[in-house]
């Protein structure tokens, strides 16, 4: 597939302090991208390097197949949306969404079509002859995204545009987003902390951690398939239970819990078979995959635990406990009655697992 953003070996220094580093990432014609991480990761200023914001330290960039490097933001036929509106409050939603067009020159007709069409697709038609202030924080952010729009560009760079919002909004904005990438089939990068956007919107995650990407995938393998400790870690709400241990390989694999605690690894999909001797490890297992009832009887591993916390969550309820001794969150349907101190049989299969190497913390 064509490429539409091309990323190649760059780096960005302020200073002596290294903010990305030797970083590449390839993104498809039409694709939907998302950089996921934690604050001071690097996310925004990747997407800043793309947009032209920045000035790269080192490596290239390449937007439909042209060198932009060093191209001035408006000549790299990219549109942008900020976290803030950034809107002019003295002009109209329709000053607003011609501002750029009209300071290019475009001609009259042309400019009036295109706020038109922008308008009907983010349905923002009522409001263009109001004033921003007279706007709520759903509308200023869908005439935002409006003027990115109107530039008619293949590739829209957005910087945690739903950040400032509620989350209500947030979630009503982020089905209109999904929608106008339906619709438009552009290229589009995203940017933002939120994992649930990411999952939802996403084509594809790049989890980013000090500059670098450590995970390029599927939101699918994402959340199955983490490469690593900190993906693992950082995907999924409540997170990942984490047990620390020993993996001996052959053709019967066993995980050793700290504790003494046996669980047969024979079900696990390893990406690489593991060597014979045992090695320091750590079993990831998400608390959805922790199943309780009838079941537990299709488990290869069930234990008798003891519940700690009980979490009532609407949809569902979370529980806490202790498996091979130590603390872990496991998840069940709401109109199962879990109280403190009731003692049950818990089970997981070790397939829907995911095994770690203590000492590299990566995938096993």
């Amino acid at each position: 597939m064509q490429s539409s953003v091309s990323i190649k070996n760059l780096s960005l220094n302020f200073g002596t302090v290294k903010v990305l580093e030797s970083l590449d990432l390839e993104v498809a014609q039409g694709e939907f991208i998302v950089l996921l991480g934690p604050s001071g990761c690097g996310k925004s200023t990747l997407l800043n390097c793309i947009a032209g914001l920045l000035d790269v330290s080192e490596g290239q960039i390449f937007i439909g197949g042209k060198n932009v490097t060093w191209e001035e933001p408006k000549d790299r036929g990219i549109g942008m949306v900020f976290q803030s509106y950034a809107l002019y409050p003295q002009m109209t939603v329709e000053r607003n969404l011609s501002f750029g067009l009209r300071v290019s020159r475009m001609p009259k007709a042309e400019i009036e079509s295109r706020v038109a069409r922008a308008a009907e697709i983010l349905q923002i038609q009522p409001l263009l002859q109001r004033k921003p202030v007279e706007l709520s924080g759903g509308q200023r952010q869908r005439v935002a995204i409006g003027r990115a729009l109107v530039r008619d560009v293949d590739v829209f760079l957005f910087d945690e545009p739903l950040s400032n919002l509620d989350a209500k909004l947030r979630a009503d904005l982020r089905v209109e987003i999904k929608r106008l990438h339906q619709r438009l089939k552009n290229t589009m990068i995203y940017v933002t902390h939120d994992q649930i956007e990411a999952l939802t919107l996403a084509n594809r995650i790049a989890i980013m951690k000090n500059g670098t990407i450590q995970q390029l995938a599927t939101p699918h393998d994402i959340y199955n398939k983490p490469v690593n400790l900190y993906v693992a870690g950082f995907i999924g709400s409540p997170s990942m239970n984490f047990i620390k241990g020993t993996l001996t390989g052959g053709a019967e694999p066993v995980f050793v819990a700290d504790d003494g605690t046996k669980i047969s690894a024979k079900t696990y999909q390893f990406e690489v078979a593991p060597a014979a001797g045992p090695i320091k490890a750590v079993l990831g297992v998400r608390p959805e995959h922790i199943v309780i009832g009838d079941a537990v009887k299709a488990m290869p591993f069930s234990a008798e635990v003891e519940i700690e916390i009980v979490e009532p969550m609407g949809s569902d309820t979370l529980a806490w406990t202790k498996i091979a001794g130590t603390p872990v969150t496991f998840r069940c349907d709401s109109d199962v009655i879990l109280k403190v101190g009731q003692k049950l049989v818990v089970g997981f299969d070790m397939a829907r697992g995911s095994l770690f190497d203590a000492e590299s913390t990566n995938r096993l």
